[in-house]
């Protein structure tokens, strides 16, 4: 299959032509790869390949409602016994998982061929993807630009044409940020709707979630199908939803009841975030539904600085586990992790216990919100994408931190308060995503905006619990009002020679 006939399709429609014989696993795999060598060199999506793997797959007996269709897992938890996970860190690149999470296994199951994984910072720490163990990720719109993170591999990967879906996470809007900022959709499952085990019960304390990024509504409803069910090592089990996710796809909305909002912590958003907020209400007023200016149901600098405080306090769990587990030494690992971890080791029980029950008080005050509307929409982000190195520490940050780090003067970092300000710096660019992770709720971006120099943002709506299904029937409406699915950058490609 040629690429331009292979990138008309999206993953619904490969696995049915797999179905009716029209073309096999195998041919769909080659299509996959011919793509992926052409355009991963400008790229750097995918970083590692299960070549022989996926043949020998794409070649066997395959079952399930995507049998037949490629795909990539993102280097970051989703664990496949027998072959490597890095987390984006050097300190992981050789270690091979005994295990395989659920979500992979349960994908699996659907039929999917997985030939790779797709790029990610380390731990998934930052909202760009440029760990230093395999380099930075470029956006298939602008080679000098990132696709965000820390899904960035996989948005970059979608965005091309190398698989028209592909796994992805979210721990503080990691699904959605590289969707808006490739052109793309991506949903954030609710808490509890994704299995987490059998390794955690549930990542970051509920805030983090499984899921993918796709070309076209239909393939994340199908992609999350296959994941929903109940899972033994959660902690809880939610109600299964009333109907497939697939199935909400074309059903219609209804009028909804939206209250749109630009307000952060960090000022006002870039123009361009502003005018797509606009027009998008503008085009949810056409479509019928009733669409009025908010603010903000929670208070932002405290949503903030209670994110930044339980990432580091996560960060250094993560690098303190690894540790354990590896004996790798501390050189093993990015001076930026090193030093969030640092301040995150002085934040004190009482004081993190705190910061939990803050995630509650913000849940409340969100649920109010969905008392009275049915879903709360923003820019997914606040700039369009910033260019490759641009959230980067500081360098002179980054020197006097890693003398700190060599003194083993860590406690003064937590004091100064420095790292925890360049934390911030780059939580400026993507400050709406956090609210659905720390609250729990389902949230989606979708591509309704393009910048005059033809760059994505993309827009928020963050749902009650249990909303998924709402948003899937918008979405759908909003991908038939404004099409997307039909763009795609110009990548130079290599030479088949």
């Amino acid at each position: 299959m040629e690429h331009l006939d292979y990138r008309k399709h999206d993953a619904v429609s490969l696995a049915q032509l797999v179905r009716d014989g029209e073309i096999t696993p195998a041919e769909l795999l080659d299509a996959a790869l011919d793509r992926a060598h052409a355009v991963n060199g400008k790229l750097n999506a995918i970083t590692r390949y299960f070549t022989e793997i996926a043949r020998e797959r794409a070649n066997g007996e395959l079952s399930g409602p995507l049998a037949g269709v490629p795909f990539l897992l993102k280097d970051l938890g989703q664990e496949w016994a027998g072959t490597v996970s890095s987390a984006g860190s050097r300190a992981l690149r050789n270690v091979t998982s005994a295990e395989t999470a659920e979500v992979v296994q349960r994908w699996l199951d659907a039929g999917l061929v997985v030939f790779g994984r797709t790029n990610s910072p380390e731990f998934g720490i930052k909202p760009v993807t440029e760990p230093e163990a395999f380099g930075p990720t470029r956006n298939p719109w602008d080679l000098s630009r990132s696709p965000g993170g820390s899904s960035g591999g996989s948005a970059a990967a979608v965005a091309a044409g190398i698989v028209p879906v592909a796994a992805a996470s979210d721990g503080g809007g990691s699904i959605r940020i590289p969707a808006s900022w490739c052109g793309l959709f991506g949903l954030k499952p609710g808490r509890g709707l994704v299995p987490s085990g059998p390794l955690v019960s549930e990542q970051f304390h509920g805030a983090a979630v499984d899921g993918v990024i796709s070309r076209t509504v239909r393939d994340s409803a199908a992609a999350l199908d296959c994941l929903v069910g109940p899972d033994p090592t959660a902690p809880y089990h939610r109600a299964a939803p009333e109907r497939s996710f697939s199935a909400e796809v074309g059903r219609e909305p209804g009028r909804l009841r939206i209250g749109f909002s630009a307000d952060s912590a960090f000022g006002e958003p870039h123009p361009e975030a502003r005018a797509g907020l606009s027009a998008t209400a503008e085009l949810l007023e056409s479509l019928g539904h009733h669409v009025e200016s908010v603010a903000c149901p929670v208070d932002t600098a405290e949503l903030a600085a209670d994110f930044l405080r339980a990432w580091m306090v996560k960060t250094a769990a993560n690098l303190e586990e690894v540790r354990r587990t590896t004996g790798a030494p501390p050189e093993s690992f990015e001076v930026d992790t090193r030093l969030l971890a640092a301040v995150g080791r002085h934040v004190s029980g009482p004081e993190y216990v705190s910061v939990l029950d803050r995630w509650h008080e913000h849940t409340r005050r969100l649920a109010e919100f969905h008392s009275r509307y049915d879903l709360l929409l923003t820019p997914t982000t606040a700039t369009p994408p910033p260019r490759v190195g641009q959230l980067g520490v500081a360098a002179p940050v980054r020197a006097a931190g890693k003398a700190a780090l060599t003194l083993r003067l860590s406690a003064l970092l937590h004091w100064t308060g420095v790292v925890e300000q360049q934390a911030r710096n780059s939580l400026k660019y993507v400050p709406y995503t956090q609210l659905a992770n720390l609250t729990g709720r389902p949230a989606m971006t979708v591509p309704l905006h393009w910048t005059g120099d033809g760059l994505p943002i993309g827009m928020q709506f963050v749902a009650p619990l249990g909303g998924e299904g709402m948003l899937f029937r918008l979405a759908a409406q909003l991908e038939q009002a404004r099409p997307w699915s039909d763009r795609y950058p110009d990548i130079p490609v290599r030479s088949a020679a």
